[in-house]
């Protein structure tokens, strides 16, 4: 019967979704598509998907969340114009892979910025779950950073964080992202897999 109850209340949160949540995971599928294919049009459908995210996760009371997809939303012009940059020099989204700068860079962002989030959390919202909301956002504000760089490792730490965000997301009532996040998930690890292919074919050009 428990699992029957969980059945039922999954499938009322699915039919109780709301139109703004249902366009949002429709460009964020198509975003990290274009993603794993290495293609500019990430960024604009990246970008309609997290503003409407910003909404959605505010109404949630997943505050970090909603300030991750603010994150997300600067990050996506940041990398949109990068790529831009890059196109113009002949060096279109060249793959790389993490330094040991990189690695002290990228554990820098999830430490503070989990420290900071769950210390914002606490004091300053009425958040309920400010732990799990500050390691999802601070570990996917790190894999975004990698990814506007086009570094293969940002599939780990988006990937740490899509693992994390699925049971939360369901215990907040949106299981429509919930199942975003497991096909992002999924998508990363063929990203992953993808992406360092693509640097290793990248790296014997080069000799």
């Amino acid at each position: 019967m428990e699992i029957q109850d969980l059945a039922l209340r999954f499938a009322e949160q699915i039919q109780q979704t709301k139109f703004p949540e249902a366009i949002a995971v429709i460009m964020g599928m198509i975003s990290v598509v274009l993603a794993n294919r290495n293609h500019v049009w990430l960024y604009p459908t990246g970008i309609i998907s997290t503003g409407l995210y910003i909404y959605i996760m505010t109404d949630a009371g997943l505050y970090a969340e909603s300030l991750l997809n603010a994150y997300y939303l600067v990050m996506s012009v940041y990398g949109w114009t990068k790529w831009s940059i890059r196109h113009e020099n002949k060096n279109p989204a060249a793959i790389s892979i993490n330094n040991r700068k990189d690695w002290i860079i990228t554990i820098a962002i999830v430490a503070v910025g989990w420290l900071i989030l769950f210390y914002s959390l606490k004091t300053f919202t009425d958040s309920t779950v400010p732990v799990m909301d500050a390691i999802v956002s601070a570990t996917a504000w790190a894999g975004m950073w990698l990814l506007a760089r086009h570094k293969v490792e940002n599939w780990i730490l988006l990937n740490i964080s899509n693992a994390i965000a699925m049971p939360l997301l369901l215990y907040k009532g949106l299981p429509l992202t919930a199942m975003l996040t497991l096909f992002l998930f999924i998508v990363a690890i063929f990203g992953y897999l993808r992406w360092r292919r693509l640097h290793q074919q990248y790296a014997q050009e080069q000799i």
